[in-house]
């Protein structure tokens, strides 16, 4: 398990209501943080209208990331950092009407990157079209097993419904994608429901960060308008976790008066720690006096919440403020103008956590904490 170093805890930072007191931020002893971005080096990757693709969908060449990079997943693999980038193509106006592919890209160091010149999973001519086609492949998370599979989990997009795509890959590059990840589950009931953002629990052996069991079972968090969990044994079919009336369990929603009074969204893969489970979550700011009016309306900036190891679905605490969010221009000038920090890839990397965003859904971002020498998180007011 990580062990966590100690700071101190601010009153009001627990899971009980009320705002934090005072106008600094300071993250209680569970939370990951304060992540630092380092100077000069964001955005870490950029649209490249010079990336050629084949599509065989289209049957043409497309610009496949001449619009956007941004939101993205990360992992180690070979000594190196592995981000795989949500990318848009120019063939629609606004977000989610043009085609999405994940693309790839590593580096040595967690900030210089090479890329490749194609991207890795986009939606082709198989039997997921119906669900990818023509929106793409969004937003993805991915981890590693122990013996060394990695998992991707992803948005499908047929600009319809929403779905939770799920594949698996030996070497990040060729994919092979196994469908919605509740196709199966109740006899499909909840295949037609939409759900995205999956973050499925992980734990630090040695320096190596590995998908983890808890009793036997996978396990992640998923969920936009509330964090949701589901379980599984092979990581491909995923049984969501209900309640005794048999409908999707909310383990922790939106709080009116707060940075996330909108949505909760589940970012990078969670953390078991010493103190719990540690899941990073991206919040959106309501309008008006339905959110937290210190920071901007519909904003994303992202939180933190502690599930209990014992009892995976008990959240026993949760930041009231956010560690990260939207200060930097780059965070705030992109098709999203409101502004976005949107936390999708978390790895640990030569004793340092890097942490991967999404600017503006514009761009890919990177923030670093170092566990000897933790900094604050981003403070409350500029």
């Amino acid at each position: 398990m990580i062990k966590l170093f100690p700071r101190l805890l601010l009153l009001g930072l627990l899971l009980s209501p009320g705002k934090s007191a005072g106008q600094t931020n300071t993250l209680p002893n569970w939370a990951l943080g304060g992540f630092v971005r380092p100077p000069g080096v964001n955005p870490v990757i950029l649209p490249d209208s010079t990336a050629v693709f084949y599509d065989s969908l289209l049957q043409r060449n497309v610009d496949w990331e001449s619009n956007d990079t941004f939101n993205p997943a990360a992992v180690v693999k070979d000594g190196k950092i592995v981000v795989l980038y949500r990318s848009e193509d120019k063939s629609g106006i606004g977000i989610g009407f043009r085609t999405s592919r994940i693309g790839y890209a590593e580096s040595k160091d967690g900030t210089a990157f090479t890329r490749r010149r194609t991207p890795v999973l986009y939606p082709a001519k198989d039997d997921q079209q119906v669900f990818e086609w023509p929106g793409g492949c969004e937003d993805p998370r991915v981890a590693v097993t122990d013996d060394g599979t990695y998992v991707i989990f992803y948005t499908q997009w047929n600009r319809q419904v929403p779905r939770l795509g799920v594949a698996t890959s030996r070497d990040l590059i060729n994919w092979t994608k196994h469908g919605p990840i509740f196709e199966t589950a109740y006899n499909g009931r909840f295949l037609n429901q939409p759900h995205k953002s999956a973050s499925i629990v992980t734990r630090l052996v040695g320096d190596k960060q590995v998908v983890a069991k808890i009793n036997g079972k996978y396990w992640l968090y998923w969920g936009e308008a509330g964090v949701f969990a589901a379980t599984s044994t092979n990581l491909v079919d995923w049984q969501p976790v209900v309640d005794e009336r048999n409908e999707l369990k909310a383990l922790i929603s939106p709080r009116k008066g707060y940075f996330d009074s909108g949505l909760t969204e589940c970012g990078p893969p969670a953390i078991i720690t010493d103190k719990g489970i540690v899941l990073l979550y991206n919040g959106k700011n309501e309008p008006g006096d339905k959110g937290d009016p210190r920071f901007n309306a519909n904003t994303y900036s992202a939180g933190q919440v502690l599930f209990d190891i014992n009892d995976p679905e008990k959240a026993i605490a949760r930041l009231d403020v956010p560690f990260l969010r939207p200060m930097e221009p780059f965070e705030k000038s992109g098709q999203y103008a409101a502004g976005t920090v949107f936390i999708e890839g978390l790895v640990f990397f030569q004793k340092k956590w890097y942490l991967y965003y999404g600017c503006a859904d514009s761009r890919v971002g990177v923030a670093i904490y170092d566990p000897a020498h933790p900094a604050q998180p981003d403070p409350i007011h500029n």
